[in-house]
């Protein structure tokens, strides 16, 4: 009886060591057969399909994976740093170099610069444009500065927001910036003088050689002129990148197209995003009295000689200038 115990022991042992044995080499070779698959398809082996859109006998397009870590490796640090690293900056700049103050103080004679549209232009452009960087930068780089430190009911209530926002400011954006660029553009024009305004990097340095420096300057400073012409090449690329995602079916880009029109609008969106902190900063911290250009359409007369001597002699001389009541 022991031994027929015995000899069905060792019957059964048998038995599933030979089946274990089966099924490792069944799944060493399923293994190979799945990593010879997945080098073939990041190849780009094609196959058969009923379907019949772009890209159907193409398994996985491996492209967008590399679209992918160019977000999360580049573009999405590059609008971190756009924002908060030129904030930084400043921060830093005006602790050591101070502000620019108006050498004879405010005058009280207010002299008009701005009408009350183009008033209203710069902020039906500049508002939005806030609102696009801050929803942007949830939307290409939260995921990965944000999101690990918030809970996921508040991080998809965040991006849901922040999408809406992005997609409704989209519009009013692109009409600010058609109307800046079409009417501010003849006041924009590069002059020789603005070569000299940017050695002296336009008098607001406080310390060395470029201390109490007041370069001429037209209706528009060189300074002023970088920020215009970047905001209408780049709103430009960002308004058409923009529309393609916005409305895909309408437009019904590729696939490509949508890939290259997504690392457009990140890039141009980099570019905004830094020059705006500087123009913010000019122009609510730096420059003494300019902020009110902006708000009222007047400025300071000490402000328009000291910054825009040549604009303020112009309207002068032709008869143009005209005072606050």
């Amino acid at each position: 009886m022991k031994k027929i115990l015995m000899a069905l022991a060792v019957a059964v042992t048998l038995f599933f060591s030979v089946t274990a044995l089966a099924n490792t080499d069944a799944s060493v070779e399923q293994g190979a057969t799945e990593g010879q698959i997945w080098a073939q398809v990041k190849e780009g082996a094609q196959g058969v399909t009923t379907s019949t859109g772009e890209a159907h006998n193409q398994l996985i397009n491996t492209y967008d994976l590399r679209v992918f870590e160019l977000r999360s490796d580049i573009l999405a640090p590059a609008l971190m740093a756009a924002l908060f690293g030129m904030i930084i900056v400043f921060i830093l700049f005006i602790k050591i170099n101070g502000i620019s103050k108006l050498h004879g103080g405010f005058s009280g004679k207010m002299v008009y610069r701005w009408s009350k549209f183009d008033v209203s232009i710069h902020w039906l452009g500049a508002i939005p444009c806030m609102l696009l960087i801050l929803t942007g930068l949830v939307l290409i780089a939260g995921r990965f500065f944000f999101q690990p430190y918030i809970g996921e009911g508040v991080w998809a209530t965040l991006v849901n927001a922040s999408k809406l926002i992005h997609d409704y400011m989209a519009i009013p954006f692109m009409l600010g910036w058609l109307l800046m660029t079409v009417l501010w553009a003849k006041n924009q024009m590069p002059k020789m003088y603005d070569l000299k305004w940017m050695m002296v990097v336009g008098g607001y340095i406080n310390f060395g050689p470029f201390k109490g420096k007041h370069p001429d300057a037209g209706f528009a400073n060189a300074g002023e002129k970088m920020w215009f012409w970047a905001f209408a090449l780049f709103g430009l690329v960002i308004s058409a990148s923009g529309m393609l995602l916005l409305f895909p079916n309408v437009f019904e880009p590729s696939r490509t197209v949508s890939l290259i029109a997504l690392v457009l609008h990140s890039v141009s969106a980099i570019i905004i995003t830094a020059f705006s902190i500087v123009h913010i900063f000019m122009a609510t911290v730096m420059s003494e009295g300019g902020m009110e250009c902006m708000v009222s359409g007047y400025c300071d007369e000490n402000w328009a000689t000291q910054h825009h001597n040549l604009w303020f002699d112009e309207i002068k001389e032709n008869g143009t200038l005209k005072y606050k009541e």
